[in-house]
């Protein structure tokens, strides 16, 4: 990428900044998730025994169903926690970037 507005992108310090804290969001969001959705998977592979204990002495809903559904909500919560912090902090950087930039 040789066009000028690119550079003068690129080596703004709204966009560095920018850079510097949605990265590291985005790292450490993926890296939870896969800790936590793997995590699930091999409970799944290695101890079915542990998934399959039912909640109460003669129900029928096991200890896997709830631990999955948390895996689906924390999916959810960092989802919309990301969204959040890309709208409230990211898109003003951008907004100031973009004005700079267009001057």
């Amino acid at each position: 990428m040789t066009d000028p507005i690119v550079q003068k992108i690129q080596s703004h310090p709204k966009y560095q900044e920018l850079r510097a804290k949605r990265n590291p969001l985005g790292v450490t969001l993926t890296i939870l998730m896969l800790i936590v959705y793997y995590g699930y998977v091999r409970l799944i592979a290695f101890d079915k025994g542990f998934l399959a204990a039912p909640l109460e002495p003669n129900g029928v809903t096991t200890l896997g169903v709830p631990i999955g559904l948390g895996v689906i909500l924390f999916t959810i919560g960092i989802t919309v926690y990301y969204v959040r912090v890309a709208n409230n902090k990211f898109d003003t950087l951008t907004e100031e970037l973009l004005k700079d930039v267009t001057k």
